[in-house]
């Protein structure tokens, strides 16, 4: 299976090194050289690519997903801090008959660590003497702030909470109201990333943690919605892709 890459920093390099272990060959390399406003992908470029895989910037993703699906390539989504422009997203892949996978992490363990928030969530939902708060940190170079994981875990427990409403990003200005769900984010040298959410009440403190150690780990999980879209159609996000592999 051959695969293009999309954006060729950190995350493309970590992906071409990992790829040939899972089977999967880079026949293709685009970055901001030879794919300023996705001028560079097409039909010759892209000949034999099954599936491109973009972790480049949020500015150019809706962009790059067009040309690549006027070619009829499926596509993975790496880059973060375009989500609000998903039902645009979703848009151009139903008319072109694509699939896509987007999310906001595609570590594996980050995935399943959201299903273990999700199910802690809906517990300590039962108990209103508990509080619930996210904290994250970041390397200093990262564009995005929360990050696209802290709002996903944002969101995943907002879906559980019988008292929170609302995420709430960054320092607060005096006291939060009740229904205020708090993301702090720290911006500090080369972390690759830690996210935290703590269940906080008067008698105990319960942290559910998850520290990313390297980049591998999100250039596998991309590696693997990879293989699972090739073949497919539609939108979808990792968490379909393991409940397929959990199945």
């Amino acid at each position: 299976m051959n695969i293009a890459l999309i954006g060729y920093g950190k995350m493309g390099k970590e992906i071409e090194a990992l790829a040939p272990r899972q089977g999967l060959s880079v026949v293709a390399k685009f970055d901001i050289d030879n794919n300023r406003n996705g001028s560079g992908l097409n039909a010759e470029t892209l000949k034999g690519v099954d599936v491109c895989i973009d972790f480049s910037v949020p500015s150019e993703v809706l962009t790059n997903l067009r040309r690549v699906a006027e070619c009829n390539k499926n596509l993975v989504i790496g880059t973060t801090g375009w989500h609000d422009r998903l039902e645009e997203a979703r848009q151009i892949v139903d008319k072109e008959r694509i699939g896509l996978v987007y999310a906001a992490n595609f570590s594996i363990g980050v995935n399943l660590f959201l299903g273990l928030v999700e199910e802690a969530g809906k517990k300590f939902a039962r108990f209103e003497e508990y509080d619930v708060s996210i904290q994250e940190i970041h390397h200093k170079d990262k564009l995005d702030s929360p990050s696209g994981t802290a709002l996903e875990i944002g969101k995943t427990l907002l879906r559980t909470s019988k008292q929170k409403k609302e995420l709430l990003a960054g320092n607060p200005r005096g006291k939060i109201r009740p229904e205020q769900l708090q993301i702090a984010s720290t911006r500090t040298g080369s972390v690759t990333g830690v996210h935290t959410v703590v269940f906080d009440s008067l008698a105990d403190t319960i942290e559910l943690k998850h520290t990313a150690k390297n980049r591998s780990g999100f250039a596998l999980g991309a590696l693997l919605a990879a293989k699972w879209i090739n073949g497919k159609q539609g939108c979808h996000t990792m968490q379909d892709v393991l409940k397929d592999m959990l199945q």
